[in-house]
């Protein structure tokens, strides 16, 4: 297995610093840029603990070009990219759609542009399944045509694949495009896992800090949608399977097996499940009843999304794991550990 330096941006966020435990796991020396506006600093000590391994850590805003281009100078023999860094809330994104174009994309160029000049090959990219939009049929794969994105959130992931397609056309580099559904749960140490940034809209964690009283009631956003118990169905997938796609995205890419400047790669469990069946889940895993109510639907969700990953089984060799019942059990032992350690 081929290794390498890798830079991950956003690298002490939830996805991030998942990803970097993988890496670091499988050899890889690893580099994070993170600003640490929606993480903690105490974050890179936990991946460095968990790990084993040095984690070296940058706190700045990806947008910053001086700031990218002295890392790259500290360590000219990084290889390869990994690039989380970008705002990620669907509800944020709608009420601030400007704030997301400046920073989602603005972040990716900057260091497109360090990266390239560093004379960087390999270069992976977090997308989303938001790319899809209400996809016409289901399960969607990476031919399904991309519809009108629901959000400003889904537009700046739409955008950022467009300009990784149109930067491909002239540049040495080869993009690993995932596009990934609803990743949830913790490492399964219970040691790390999300730390919500502000109010969370992410259902796991909602679910979560319900359970736990930080909320009085969960909101059901929807009950008469075209689905199975009339709530929104998604393909929720456990965070160390998405951390476990990445490192073999890599690794795929310094194999060279890649044949493709860009090669898109959906990361889902292949299955779908609604709110209500998750919150059932939750209840049957932590022996807890989750206080929820009926609301009337939100702007911006897609109805229903779930994945066809029989590319990334046959190409990346990535299979998931991790079940349902594993995420709720993971994300309920990172819920009770947060407030052992009060962790805010």
């Amino acid at each position: 297995m081929k290794t390498c330096k890798v830079l991950v941006t956003g690298g002490c966020g939830y996805i991030g610093s998942h990803t970097a435990i993988d890496l670091l796991k499988q050899g890889f020396e690893v580099v994070s840029i993170d600003s640490l506006e929606r993480s903690q600093a105490f974050v890179a000590g936990r991946v460095e603990e968990i790990s084993g391994k040095p984690f070296h850590q940058y706190s700045f805003d990806c947008r910053d070009e001086a700031a990218v281009r002295k890392v790259f100078e500290q360590h000219p023999d990084i290889s390869g990219v990994i690039h989380f860094a970008a705002y990620k809330s669907v509800g944020e994104s709608v009420e601030h759609p400007l704030r997301y174009f400046d920073n989602n994309l603005n972040s990716l160029i900057t260091v497109l542009r360090v990266a390239e000049s560093f004379h960087v090959q390999h270069f992976v990219f977090s997308s989303s399944c938001s790319v899809y939009g209400n996809a016409a049929s289901l399960p969607v794969t990476e031919s399904t045509p991309l519809a009108e994105p629901e959000s400003p959130y889904g537009r700046t992931k739409l955008m950022s694949e467009q300009i990784i397609h149109d930067y491909s056309l002239h540049s040495r580099m080869r993009f690993t495009v995932l596009r990934y559904f609803n990743p949830a749960g913790a490492h399964d140490s219970g040691r790390l896992g999300e730390i919500p940034f502000g109010k969370p809209d992410n259902l796991v964690p909602v679910i979560t800090e319900t359970a736990i009283g930080k909320r009085p009631a969960l909101t059901v956003y929807g009950d008469d949608y075209p689905t199975r118990d009339g709530s929104c169905l998604r393909d929720y997938i456990h965070v160390m399977d998405i951390a476990s796609a990445h490192t073999k995205a890599l690794q795929y890419l310094l194999e060279n097996k890649q044949k493709e400047k860009v090669e898109i790669f959906n990361l889902g469990s292949g299955e779908g499940i609604t709110v209500l069946e998750m919150i059932h889940a939750f209840e049957k895993v932590s022996a807890t009843e989750l206080n929820y109510l009926l609301g009337d639907k939100r702007p911006g969700d897609v109805i229903a999304i779930y994945a066809d990953n029989s590319k990334a089984r046959s190409l990346l060799g990535w299979i998931p794991v991790r079940t349902t019942e594993d995420i709720m059990r993971s994300a309920w032992a990172w819920e009770n550990r947060m407030r052992e350690e009060k962790i805010k």
